[in-house]
């Protein structure tokens, strides 16, 4: 069992059992036939992963790793707002009729700022000081930019990204203040843990550790009996994580330079409606 399983497996067996209902409230999330999406939650779940033990990936069910990093590569690479930018059709639901989702996500990491080193967007002013600042205790980005809420299709779920140099090893910590465990919980664990090895590449760094703060961890209540039955699926080792070494510049990875190799997990039969 990779260590990834153990955590997922933990993470949904604590909600189940100990988790407390929003039944009675008026939600926000709605279900494709209208009804309220309704959740059970834990709040403040904290979860780590070292890289230089495995690449944090789940077995008990299959995540689509290529898909997640595009997604990834989406927001914090091309910087973009629009989907047809994107090479699945997950934020769909959410565009507006130009395929755009607002001032949401990567419009945020592209806006400058002015700094005494110069002007810089938020992802150059972090490669920035991994260079010339790396004991810096400031390298982060932050998409919640309140300002622009009323302009943002969905308000930024993984909203702030920190990033700290300890010797050779660069460790990141990824703020979430909302979480679908079943649907986007290793979605987004695989794609923080392959942007912080795009990050150290290009600083001549290894990779540390990912820590992952989610402040609503919450299972929706018709993902539960899918849940319930992947809990008895078998779990299997983690695969190996290459990421190619030809490639040093945070702009010139592509989907293509992240591999997983020998990547056995479930295949399952049921499906999770996304809430929306």
């Amino acid at each position: 069992m990779s260590k990834a399983d153990q955590i997922f497996i933990a993470n949904i067996e604590d909600i189940l059992n100990n988790g407390v209902s929003d039944i009675g409230l008026d939600v926000r999330p709605r279900w494709a036939d209208g009804s309220p999406a309704h959740t059970i939650k834990k709040f403040a779940l904290i979860n780590r992963y070292d890289l230089a033990e495995e690449f944090p990936i789940i077995t008990i069910r299959r995540t689509y790793f290529k898909s997640a990093v595009d997604e990834m590569l989406w927001i914090w690479q091309k910087k973009s707002n629009n989907i047809k930018d994107l090479n699945s059709k997950i934020w769909d639901s959410w565009a507006d009729e130009n395929g755009s989702i607002g001032k949401a996500y990567g419009y945020q990491l592209a806006q400058k700022s002015v700094y005494p080193e110069g002007e810089f967007d938020q992802v150059d002013k972090m490669l920035f000081d991994l260079k010339h600042n790396p004991a810096s205790r400031r390298i982060l980005a932050n998409m919640y930019n309140h300002k622009d809420l009323n302009q943002m299709r969905l308000y930024p779920c993984a909203y702030s990204f920190t990033l700290n140099v300890t010797g050779d090893k660069l460790n990141g910590l990824l703020n979430q203040r909302s979480q679908d465990m079943a649907v986007a919980n290793n979605w987004n664990v695989v794609q923080y843990a392959a942007l912080l090895y795009m990050f150290a590449a290009s600083a001549g760094l290894k990779a540390g550790e990912l820590v992952h703060v989610i402040a609503d961890a919450h299972i929706y209540d018709r993902h539960i009996p899918a849940l319930k039955k992947m809990l008895d699926n078998p779990t299997y080792d983690a695969p190996k994580f290459v990421l190619n070494d030809a490639v040093m510049d945070f702009y010139q990875f592509s989907v293509k330079d992240f591999k997983l190799i020998d990547y056995k997990y479930n295949d399952i039969d049921d499906k999770f409606e996304v809430a929306i």
